[in-house]
């Protein structure tokens, strides 16, 4: 893949924070570290950030799973990871030296194509601070409530129109994402959410079906399937 004009001379550095242990996902090791087809989900998950970026990548593990990451990518830079998603994200900003664009992006989404990369980076030099992958919403979404018969009710019918999964990588200025981050007295889901208790206005570039994140063992099967066919 070639670089493309609006990205061409960007210093651009990928963050992916790898350091949760994904119960929900049932392995004896941590999710990025979960065998997918030969390789592990964090070496895919490296291996799919494109080289037309020219970035450097930081990738943030938990501190018992430093050494062995960086032998498994000696090419990127490898340090250990807090408490909590947002504690791993600042350890990986420390490392990120003075890149103009950051991008997050889950470890848990190794099939994210080169595309979205570069989407995200070229909004984000078009002037948005913080921008966002997102896909719209297929599902008929119902907002419930508890009853007493144990059962949840259905209190309304949600517009999907208005609504969009977001993926990631999520990409933004450095003064941008410095700033999310600066109030810690709060957790969020995603550094979007950060962006946006602070007032950060972020955007959506279209995302993609392959940038499905794997959280359950259903995910990884599907993911495996994928990859497996390739």
């Amino acid at each position: 893949m070639t670089t493309t004009p609006e990205n061409s001379g960007a210093d651009v550095c990928v963050i992916i924070p790898a350091a949760g242990s994904g119960t929900r996902l049932g392995e004896p090791v941590p999710k990025a570290f979960v065998d997918l087809c030969g390789r592990s989900i964090i070496e895919r998950c490296v291996d799919n950030v494109p080289e037309s970026l020219g970035a450097s990548i930081v990738v943030v593990v938990p501190a018992d799973m430093v050494a062995r990451t960086r032998f498994l990518l000696p090419e990127v830079t490898v340090v250990a990871g807090g408490a909590h998603r947002a504690d791993s994200v600042r350890a990986g900003i420390a490392a990120a030296g003075a890149a103009e664009v950051i991008l997050v992006h889950d470890a848990a989404r190794p099939l994210t194509p080169a595309s979205v990369f570069t989407c995200v980076v070229d909004a984000v030099l078009a002037g948005h601070p913080a921008v966002v992958p997102g896909i719209p919403v297929v599902d008929t979404l119902k907002q419930v409530t508890p009853d007493d018969g144990g059962l949840e009710r259905v209190s309304r019918t949600v517009d999907r129109d208005q609504l969009r999964a977001v993926q990631t990588p999520q990409g933004f200025t450095r003064d941008a994402l410095l700033r999310a981050h600066a109030d810690d007295s709060g957790l969020a889901t995603d550094d979007a959410g950060l962006a946006e208790r602070c007032g950060i206005d972020v955007h959506i570039v279209p995302g993609d079906p392959l940038a499905m994140k794997i959280t359950t063992p259903w995910d990884l099967r599907i993911v495996r399937s994928i990859v497996g066919r390739r």
